[in-house]
């Protein structure tokens, strides 16, 4: 799996229009929950060899238009940090807090 980050807008609405899974990380740098849920996701990442779910990094701060985007558009309450499994434009599964983790993500993956 490898990190892909948002950054614009139409990403989003690719990622909504998409039939296939999709793993959606929110992150604020700023704190520090979200920094140990990173730190925890990408030691997760590691592994999670074989699977090649796409695995989408937004950062709620930098990228907020964007951030507020995966919100609406897949019709959750923003939070960060937050986890989000999509599929067929819409969120099948998430979470936020202490409670994300790629393990679980994974599990609603079919």
């Amino acid at each position: 799996m490898n990190w892909i980050t948002i950054t614009n807008e139409n990403q989003v609405q690719a990622i909504f229009e998409s039939e296939d899974y999709a793993i959606i990380y929110k992150h604020s740098p700023r704190c520090m929950t979200s920094l140990m849920a990173y730190r925890q996701l990408k030691s997760e990442v590691t592994g999670a060899v074989g699977n090649d779910t796409p695995l989408y990094i937004v950062d709620v701060i930098s990228n907020r238009r964007e951030s507020h985007a995966v919100a609406h558009i897949f019709q959750v309450e923003h939070e960060s940090p937050q986890i989000l499994v999509v599929k067929n434009g819409q969120s099948i599964y998430n979470t936020s807090h202490e409670n994300v983790s790629l393990h679980n993500a994974l599990k609603h993956i079919n």
